[in-house]
């Protein structure tokens, strides 16, 4: 069982950069592959980034790629999206989640289990 609470969204300039916290809880975190994912109303939950167990291995989506950067911090339970050169379109809820996703499946929410209930990013022009 994880439990996740994101936090640090805020209103930031475009330009600007960003980092987002997710605290996690439970014994097995580190056996769970990690996730970020963004939605805004009206679209579906969209893929941001991922990283595998051991943070050895990460996956980005083509539009965050070279600005994003997930990492985990196993011993203190703790998985972080640091965020750089934001545009407006980034504009999002963003979401954490835990689950056993591996591969090419790591972009797919259905393979999370666990989710935390989001932080607000917004990014002006």
């Amino acid at each position: 069982q994880v439990r996740l609470v994101e936090s640090g969204g805020r209103l930031v300039q475009a330009g600007g950069s960003l980092r987002l916290s997710c605290a996690a809880s439970g014994r097995t975190f580190s056996s769970y592959a990690m996730g970020w994912f963004r939605q805004t109303p009206g679209k579906e939950r969209e893929f941001v980034a991922a990283i595998n167990w051991s943070g050895g291995s990460t996956t980005y989506a083509d539009s965050v790629k070279g600005r994003f950067t997930i990492s985990r911090d196993n011993a203190e339970k703790m998985v972080y999206l640091q965020m750089n050169s934001l545009k407006p379109e980034d504009t999002a809820v963003y979401y954490c989640a835990a689950g056993s996703a591996s591969g090419s499946y790591y972009s797919d929410s259905g393979k999370y289990y666990y989710w935390g209930q989001g932080t607000q990013v917004t990014v002006s022009s």
